[in-house]
């Protein structure tokens, strides 16, 4: 596998876009059945909320962004609240940049299923980290969603959330509602924050552009006449593809073996 990627290429419609691979990242959500995990990241891809329930198997997003002349990709994966796959699950781990742990707070067993997350990613990444020697920060975010429901159905108080970050600064907790859009921008700032990324990846603070801007958008003298002063905007990729296990696989592999390597060698990001 040869770690020599020093730019990301993302076709979209008939432009290339070119990311460093150092600005290049992903973000997993994780959680049990019907928490609302596809529903808050719709809110961030699309400001929407989608009242109909559909199962999610795994879903796959792209959104690159040009902050003031720098371009940075986010890759964004939806799971499952089944884990079909528990190896499959691993790997997500694995691979991830960042993370969403999200539960209803109507429901105690989601709760459980999120501490239970929380456990295995900490000693996952925590291998990892042994084999590659690596001190990387772990930026998460435990959410309660759910909460535009009436207190009686409230089954997880805050107090039981804000616990499972208490002792972890790269850790919070928040209580959102996804149908409502309450406190999900404040989320993800939170979140880009502890991982150190643009604050302008929030949904909030960037300008959404379409496609069809996709042959300038990568450019420094990006702008557009009506937003003159803004200088964050952010694209969803249509065209998208999940990486296959393969890719992840070596990715990793990747990793561990870097160690013995060059030093001079770029890190290898997935894309």
């Amino acid at each position: 596998f040869q770690v020599q990627a020093m730019m990301k290429t993302m076709s979209s419609g008939n432009c290339t876009l070119n990311v460093p691979a150092k600005n290049s990242y992903r973000m997993v959500v994780l959680g049990a059945s019907r928490v609302g995990k596809s529903s808050i990241v719709s809110r961030f891809l699309n400001g929407r909320f989608e009242d109909q329930y559909t199962p999610t198997i795994e879903d796959f997003h792209r959104k690159v962004y040009n902050i003031r002349g720098d371009m940075y990709q986010l890759d964004i994966l939806d799971t499952s609240g089944n884990h079909p796959f528990p190896a499959m699950r691993r790997l997500s781990i694995l691979t991830g940049d960042v993370f969403i742990l999200v539960f209803s707070l109507d429901n105690r067993e989601s709760f459980d299923e999120v501490k239970r997350l929380q456990k295995q990613i900490l000693e996952v990444k925590s291998c990892l980290k042994n084999k590659t020697k690596e001190s990387a920060d772990l930026p998460m975010v435990i959410c309660g969603n759910k909460n535009d429901h009436s207190e009686i159905y409230r089954k997880v108080r805050s107090d039981e959330g804000e616990n499972l970050v208490s002792s972890d600064e790269n850790c919070a907790y928040f209580e959102v509602s996804a149908k409502k859009n309450t406190n999900v921008d404040e989320m993800f700032y939170v979140l880009f924050s502890m991982a150190k990324l643009p604050h302008e990846m929030s949904p909030a603070l960037h300008r959404k552009i379409s496609i069809q801007y996709g042959d300038t958008f990568q450019q420094k003298s990006f702008r557009m006449r009506r937003v003159k002063d803004m200088d964050a905007y952010g694209m969803i990729s249509p065209f998208a593809r999940r990486p296959s296990v393969n890719s992840d696989l070596k990715y990793i592999k990747s990793k561990v073996l870097r160690e013995g390597q060059s030093r001079e060698r770029e890190k290898c990001t997935i894309q």
